[in-house]
């Protein structure tokens, strides 16, 4: 059975792209989100086996998302995504319990390798 997986990003286009590169690999996207608020909620509805969560978002950022998730399912797989240059909100949510974090642009390796890794 494919594994679950929701794509959290204010930006359809990388919604998209990183839709695209899970699917060709296997994965099930089974929700997407636009922003935290909405990530919390299509948890709570799919119960992904892992959630990709863009950090600077409108309404909820990624870290206060990834903080409320935790509190729903402490072992919540939670992967951020940033831009270059996000170092220090990287560090915040790795600390707030995310398990690994790709860099945007998304390379397709690069995704697979800590999504892979992260459901080991």
């Amino acid at each position: 059975m494919a594994n679950k997986i929701l794509v959290v990003d204010d930006a359809a286009f990388m919604r998209m792209m990183i839709k695209d590169i899970l699917t060709k690999n296997g994965f099930e996207v089974v929700a997407e989100a636009a922003d935290g608020a909405q990530a919390l909620e299509k948890y709570k509805e799919f119960q992904p086996d892992l959630v990709t969560m863009d950090i600077t978002m409108p309404e909820m950022d990624g870290i206060t998302s990834l903080k409320e998730i935790k509190k729903i399912n402490p072992n919540a797989k939670v992967i951020m995504c940033s831009a270059m240059g996000q170092q220090a909100m990287v560090i915040d949510a790795i600390q707030a319990g995310a398990k690994d974090f790709i860099v945007k642009p998304f390379q397709a390796d690069r995704v697979i390798e800590a999504i892979s890794k992260t459901l080991g």
